[in-house]
C-alpha cells in the first residue's frame, strides 16, 4: 500500500488514513488495484487527489460517481477533466466542456453561484459576453480553486472499467470510503455528495456526526439553479483568479 501512495506523490502524512482504508479491500481487488493495469486513471494517478492537499487542510469532501471513462480526461481528481484546456471561447464555453454535460452544467452552476451568471439566462451567448478579466480559464485552476477552499475531489469508485462495472467498483470502494472517513472524522469535514450512488455514504455509520450536503448529480439540468449549490459554492469564488 505504501508503494501505492508513493507512487502517486501522496504524502507520509495521510499513511494512517489511507494505508487501513485501502487495506479494507479484498485481496484480489487489492492485487487488481497496485498492479495498475486496466482501468483509469492510470495506477500514478488513482490517489492524485490526496497528493495536493494534507489532511488538516480538508473542509470538505466531494464525492461524484466515478472517473471519466476516456484515459485523457481521468487525471484523479473528481470534476476535473484532463483533456480540458481551457473553460472557455469566443462563443461561450469551450466546446469540449459543452460536450460533457456534468461539467458544463456544473461551470454553469458556480458561474451563477459567483453572481457573474443570471440563472434565467446561461445560454453561450451569455457566457461569451461575461467580463472575464478577473475570472480563471483553465481545469487546474479550477482544481487549485477548490483546494483553496480545503475541497477534497473524489469519487465513490476511484477507479473505471467500464460501465457495466461501475456499480461493483463502487461497492468494492464502499470499504475505503468507510475508514477513510474515519480517519477524517478528527478534521470534521463536510461532505458534498453528488447524485444517487454518493447520497448512499449518508448511511455509513462513519458519518455519523458530519454535516452532509446532498444534491442531485450535475449531468441533471435543475443543478444549475439549484440554490443549495448557489449558497454552498458561491462562498468558494471557484472563478476568480486569487
Amino acid at each position: 500500500m505504501k508503494t501505492l501512495l508513493e507512487r502517486n506523490g501522496v504524502g507520509s502524512e495521510w499513511d494512517p488514513i489511507l494505508i487501513p482504508a485501502l487495506e479494507t479491500h479484498e485481496d484480489r481487488y487489492r492485487e487488481f488495484v497496485v498492479a495498475g493495469e486496466g482501468y483509469i486513471p492510470s495506477s500514478d494517478r488513482l490517489l492524485a487527489a490526496f497528493s495536493t492537499l494534507r489532511p488538516e487542510q480538508v473542509r470538505y469532501i466531494l464525492f461524484g460517481q466515478d472517473p471519466y471513462p476516456r484515459p485523457e480526461s481521468a487525471i484523479g481528481y473528481a470534476f476535473i477533466d484532463g483533456r480540458v484546456e481551457r473553460i472557455f471561447s469566443p462563443t461561450g464555453l469551450d466546446s469540449r466542456i459543452n460536450r460533457a454535460t456534468s461539467l458544463r452544467n456544473f461551470v454553469k452552476m458556480a458561474l451563477v453561484a459567483d453572481g457573474r451568471l443570471d440563472s434565467n439566462d446561461t445560454s453561450q451567448q451569455a457566457i461569451a459576453a461575461l467580463d472575464k478579466h478577473d475570472m480563471i480559464d483553465s481545469m487546474d485552476a479550477l482544481r487549485h480553486n477548490f483546494e483553496r477552499s480545503g475541497v477534497l475531489l473524489l469519487n465513490t469508485a476511484l477507479l473505471f472499467t467500464s460501465k457495466d462495472d461501475s456499480k461493483k467498483h463502487i461497492k468494492a470502494w464502499q470499504g475505503f470510503v468507510e475508514m477513510l472517513l474515519r480517519g477524517m472524522a478528527v478534521y470534521a469535514p463536510t461532505l458534498i455528495l453528488f447524485g444517487t450512488h454518493a447520497r448512499a455514504i449518508e448511511k455509513l455509520s462513519a458519518t455519523d456526526g458530519m454535516m452532509k450536503i446532498a444534491l442531485e448529480h450535475p449531468y441533471n439540468h435543475t443543478f444549475v439553479t439549484n440554490q443549495t449549490a448557489h449558497d454552498l459554492f458561491g462562498s468558494m469564488e471557484l472563478f476568480k483568479k486569487h
